[in-house]
C-alpha cells in the first residue's frame, strides 16, 4: 500500500510571520496557490515544495476566516522530515516557535522534536 496521505493543511492567523517561520526553519520556499473558492471569504494558501513523482505528502499554510490555528497538541501533528531535528528545533526556537518536547529517540525508527510554530500549532520534525 502507497502511502496514504496526499495533502496536509497548517491553519495560520499571520501569513506572514507563518511563511518567515516555516521557510527559515525548514531552509525552503513557500509557493503561493490561488484561492481554490469563489467565496466572499477567500482563502490565503502557500504551498510547502512536492514532486508527484517521488513519496510523501504536500500542503500548505492557510489563512481562511473562522478557522484558527489549534493549540498545544489538540489535533493532527504533522511531522517534516529532517536531516538533523535537533538543529531544525534550535532554528524554530530562534524564529519565534518554542519546543514542546525536547529531541527524544523513537527507537530504530530515529529520533523526533515537537516544536509550538509562531501561530501554536504543534509540529513535528523527524531525522534518522
Amino acid at each position: 500500500m502507497q502511502n496514504p496521505i496526499v495533502w496536509f493543511e497548517i491553519y495560520v492567523q499571520d501569513m506572514p510571520r507563518a511563511k518567515a517561520f516555516y521557510e527559515t526553519v525548514l531552509q525552503l520556499e513557500l509557493s503561493s496557490l490561488a484561492d481554490p473558492t469563489e467565496t466572499d471569504n477567500p482563502i490565503e494558501m502557500w504551498a510547502f515544495p512536492s514532486d508527484m513523482d517521488d513519496h510523501g505528502a504536500s500542503g500548505a499554510l492557510v489563512k481562511m476566516d473562522g478557522i484558527p490555528p489549534l493549540k498545544n497538541g489538540v489535533g493532527t501533528i504533522v511531522y517534516f522530515q529532517t536531516e538533523e531535528c535537533g538543529e531544525v528545533a534550535e532554528r524554530a526556537m530562534a524564529n519565534g516557535g518554542s519546543i514542546f518536547k525536547e529531541k527524544m529517540a523513537i527507537g530504530e525508527f530515529g529520533s523526533i522534536v515537537l516544536v509550538n510554530d509562531t501561530e501554536g500549532n504543534l509540529i513535528g520534525f523527524h531525522s534518522m
